[in-house]
């Protein structure tokens, strides 16, 4: 093949798939596959690989796909994009092969592996070449299985990601969707309705906001790919490139000035609820949050953040939701968050102001008390330093959630007037005296009631939880950020194997 021949060839591949096809992306808002890898890598493609993978079909240009190693914010990592202007992004034979490759190579380079997902799924006439062998498309989620924990797996969805091409961003570490194009699911509802007669339309059944919000299969909802994309970089910034290396300490940076002390935030009344970000936001470097499942069990946040540049991951009970009771859906979230920070050595903060895990035949349905031994058993496992603050209370189980203080957190403390009790004053009264107060003449059950919550709170006093090593230190509220960030680099050293066996029984 001559030059000029082969030069041809590889501007006509460059250009992807018919023009129609980028007109039609370009009225969904969507750019084209080498224009998202241009924002998301520092000086783009630095390595591409299968460039020329079915050149000869004449119509298939990469066969899709588009595979290579690049940098973000100066980092080696592996990308794999699907191309949706040949096909609509759908998988072929030599699509598998090359998805494969470039996974095999992020195993081999420690590095981490992004997935930018825009695709219709299998090709059904290239079934037998690409989807049942040893290096079959079902190799793609075992390797997927295969790197977790070892290196970081993001997951960009901008388009549809169908059938079983929705495990890829299942087993991922984190999915972003944007609103409005991004889906995946199982059947289409094309499929729905033919097999078990549903009519549905596709953002009901598989949307990117309602997988955000319900299902939680999304993480973070993007209003485009340009946030998506930055979103991305953003996230990528805390992580090592593997598990063998510590997260990437940024140069310290004072939190944000606010009008409102800590001290001023938080009421003092256990029952009036506050805003949780506000505290977050009071504690970490400015600007250096990044949430993760924002829309999904919103009683409970997760996101990444700062203290004097060691990143750090947030679990905090968020009073203005729910009350901050743990639900199903919460726990699930934890659990899943917990692992991803522990995989990586980012140490883990809990910020615990719960009233402990909802009850009621609702919740037992859906096996409320499964979904809440997942959290704890995911925080228990957990081996990076652990920070635990009892912001106001901690009552029930929802303290051993919170890594309590038989969970082996580096330190507990609390803020003064923090509470830590089976349950609250008013339950527990009503609880044990509740026959008696049935008894007393109604004038006088206000008094009862009041003298007996107030030698309740006594037996809980902070002072007293102290006294007993229950909680390692009572913290001013204005101190904790100074009190958190002298503790942080003492435990940065810690080593521990949480216990010796080849893994645990997960109460999935």
């Amino acid at each position: 093949m001559s030059e000029v021949t082969n030069t041809t060839m590889k501007e006509e591949i460059l250009q992807g798939g018919k023009p129609k096809y980028h007109e039609k992306n370009a009225a969904q808002g969507k750019m084209f596959v080498r224009e998202r890898l241009a924002m998301l890598l520092d000086d783009g493609l630095q390595s591409e690989d299968g460039l020329y993978a079915n050149c000869l079909a004449g119509d298939l240009p990469a066969d899709g796909v588009v595979t290579g190693i690049g940098k973000v914010n100066g980092r080696t990592v592996c990308v794999l994009a699907n191309d949706s202007t040949i096909k609509a992004g759908s998988w072929g034979k030599r699509t598998v092969e090359k998805m494969i490759r470039i996974q095999e190579t992020a195993e081999k380079l420690r590095c981490p592996m992004l997935y930018l997902v825009d695709s219709a799924g299998a090709r059904i006439t290239d079934q037998l070449e690409m989807f049942p062998g040893r290096r079959g498309a079902g190799r793609i989620f075992y390797n997927q299985v295969k790197m977790s924990g070892k290196v970081p797996q993001i997951c960009l969805l901008f388009g549809p990601s169908a059938a079983g091409g929705a495990y890829i961003p299942a087993f991922c570490d984190i999915v972003v969707m944007v609103e409005g194009n991004a889906s995946m699911y199982l059947g289409s509802p094309r499929m729905a309705e033919m097999v078990i007669g549903e009519k549905v339309d596709l953002e009901t059944m598989g949307g990117a906001k309602m997988h955000c919000s319900i299902s939680g299969c999304g993480d973070v909802l993007a209003k485009s790919e340009e946030e998506a994309i930055t979103y991305a970089r953003k996230y990528l910034s805390y992580f090592p490139s593997n598990y063998t290396e510590k997260s990437p300490v940024s140069a310290p940076q004072p939190p944000a000035d606010f009008e409102k002390t800590i001290d001023e935030l938080i009421p003092k009344n256990q029952n009036v609820p506050f805003d949780m970000y506000q505290l977050i936001d009071r504690l970490i470097d400015a600007d250096s949050f990044c949430e993760v499942k924002k829309l999904f069990a919103p009683e409970l946040i997760t996101g990444l953040g700062r203290i004097d540049g060691q990143p750090v991951g947030i679990i905090a009970n968020q009073p203005r939701a729910k009350g901050g009771v743990l639900f199903h859906d919460s726990a699930d979230k934890a659990a899943k968050f917990i692992s991803l920070c522990d995989a990586f050595n980012i140490p883990l903060v809990f910020l615990a102001d719960v009233p402990g895990f909802m009850i009621g035949t609702q919740v037992e349905k859906v096996g409320i008390i499964r979904h809440g031994a997942k959290m704890i058993f995911a925080m228990s496992e957990a081996t990076v330093p652990k920070l635990t603050v009892i912001v106001r209370k901690a009552y029930g189980a929802g303290l051993y959630a919170m890594a309590g203080p038989a969970f082996e957190p580096d330190c507990c403390i609390a803020l003064t007037g923090a509470q830590i009790a089976v349950m609250g004053p008013e339950a527990a009264v009503n609880a044990v005296y509740a026959n008696k107060i049935a008894e007393l003449p109604e004038e006088e059950r206000a008094t009862f009631i009041a003298d007996k919550r107030k030698e309740y709170q006594q037996e809980i006093d902070v002072y007293r939880l102290a006294s007993e090593l229950i909680i390692d230190d009572v913290i001013e509220p204005n101190d904790l950020r100074k009190a958190l960030a002298t503790r942080l680099p003492l435990y940065m050293s810690k080593y521990t194997t949480f216990t010796d066996r080849k893994h645990g029984v997960n109460p999935v």
